[in-house]
């Protein structure tokens, strides 16, 4: 059974969908069998690893019960997906009116686990019927944080929602880590950010931190994956050492 985990922050333009994208292709290069679940109406984790337009059927067909999940998997070279598209925004609307509606993604994705090492879920930046479907799902949140003081805010308000749903509707979730994205180490904030994250999460926080860097914002429009794009890049490099120490904490 692979691990599920929801790669989430409430907070938009933090690297989520880089994190999702980036380890997903570096743990599938390190010889894991890895699915990305694109769960964000935006589809950015879709398009960028190169699928946009090449779904016929999407993750809104499969929470809404039109279809198998197996048949709307796409595969890479680096990871499968499970694409999404705009449907998916209806979905919030749909859903809010149904019984166990909290539950839809984790029905999909656990029949789906047997044939994964691990899930990826990109989840959508709020704290809605989708993101809260991806937290009853699964096993762990990683949740990329920039180094600024509203990201801190945004940080305490997802912790809140994680208990919320450990209390009644998932027992078992933990975080998996809190990964420093955007990181430039020559600014005063970045550093007294840093340093509060930690002394509050202490070890939950991983060593390797993703730089800011101009390949990282390129690769995206490519629709290929850093270590695809640029290998030899301080994002590829950051990207590659964040998936192996993902990989030592879930030996």
């Amino acid at each position: 059974m692979g691990k599920i985990v929801a790669v989430a922050n409430q907070k938009g333009g933090v690297g989520k969908t880089t994190t999702t994208v980036n380890l997903a292709a570096c743990v599938g290069s390190l010889g894991k069998k890895v699915l990305v679940c694109d769960f964000d109406p935006q589809a950015n984790a879709t398009s960028g690893l190169g699928l946009s337009g090449r779904a016929r059927k999407s993750v809104y067909d499969v929470i809404t019960g039109d279809m198998d999940p197996v048949g709307a998997v796409l595969h890479t070279k680096w990871c499968d997906v499970l694409p999404a598209d705009i449907n998916l925004a209806a979905a919030e609307v749909e859903l809010a009116s149904v019984e166990g509606r909290e539950q839809r993604l984790k029905t999909v994705l656990h029949a789906l686990a047997p044939q994964y090492d691990f899930i990826f879920i990109d989840c959508p930046p709020s704290l809605g019927v989708l993101t809260l479907n991806a937290l009853v799902a699964c096993d762990t949140v990683m949740v990329p944080m920039q180094c600024e003081y509203y990201a801190l805010e945004g940080l305490s308000q997802l912790v809140n929602s994680i208990r919320t749903v450990k209390r009644s509707l998932n027992l078992q979730i933990d975080i998996e880590g809190i990964v420093l994205t955007m990181y430039d180490g020559r600014t005063n904030l970045t550093i007294q950010v840093a340093e509060e994250i930690k002394r509050f999460f202490e070890d939950k926080v991983y060593k390797t931190v993703a730089p800011r860097n101009i390949r990282l914002s390129e690769a995206p429009s490519h629709g290929l994956p850093i270590i695809e794009y640029e290998r030899t890049s301080k994002g590829a490099e950051a990207y590659q050492s964040i998936a192996e120490e993902f990989l030592r904490r879930n030996q």
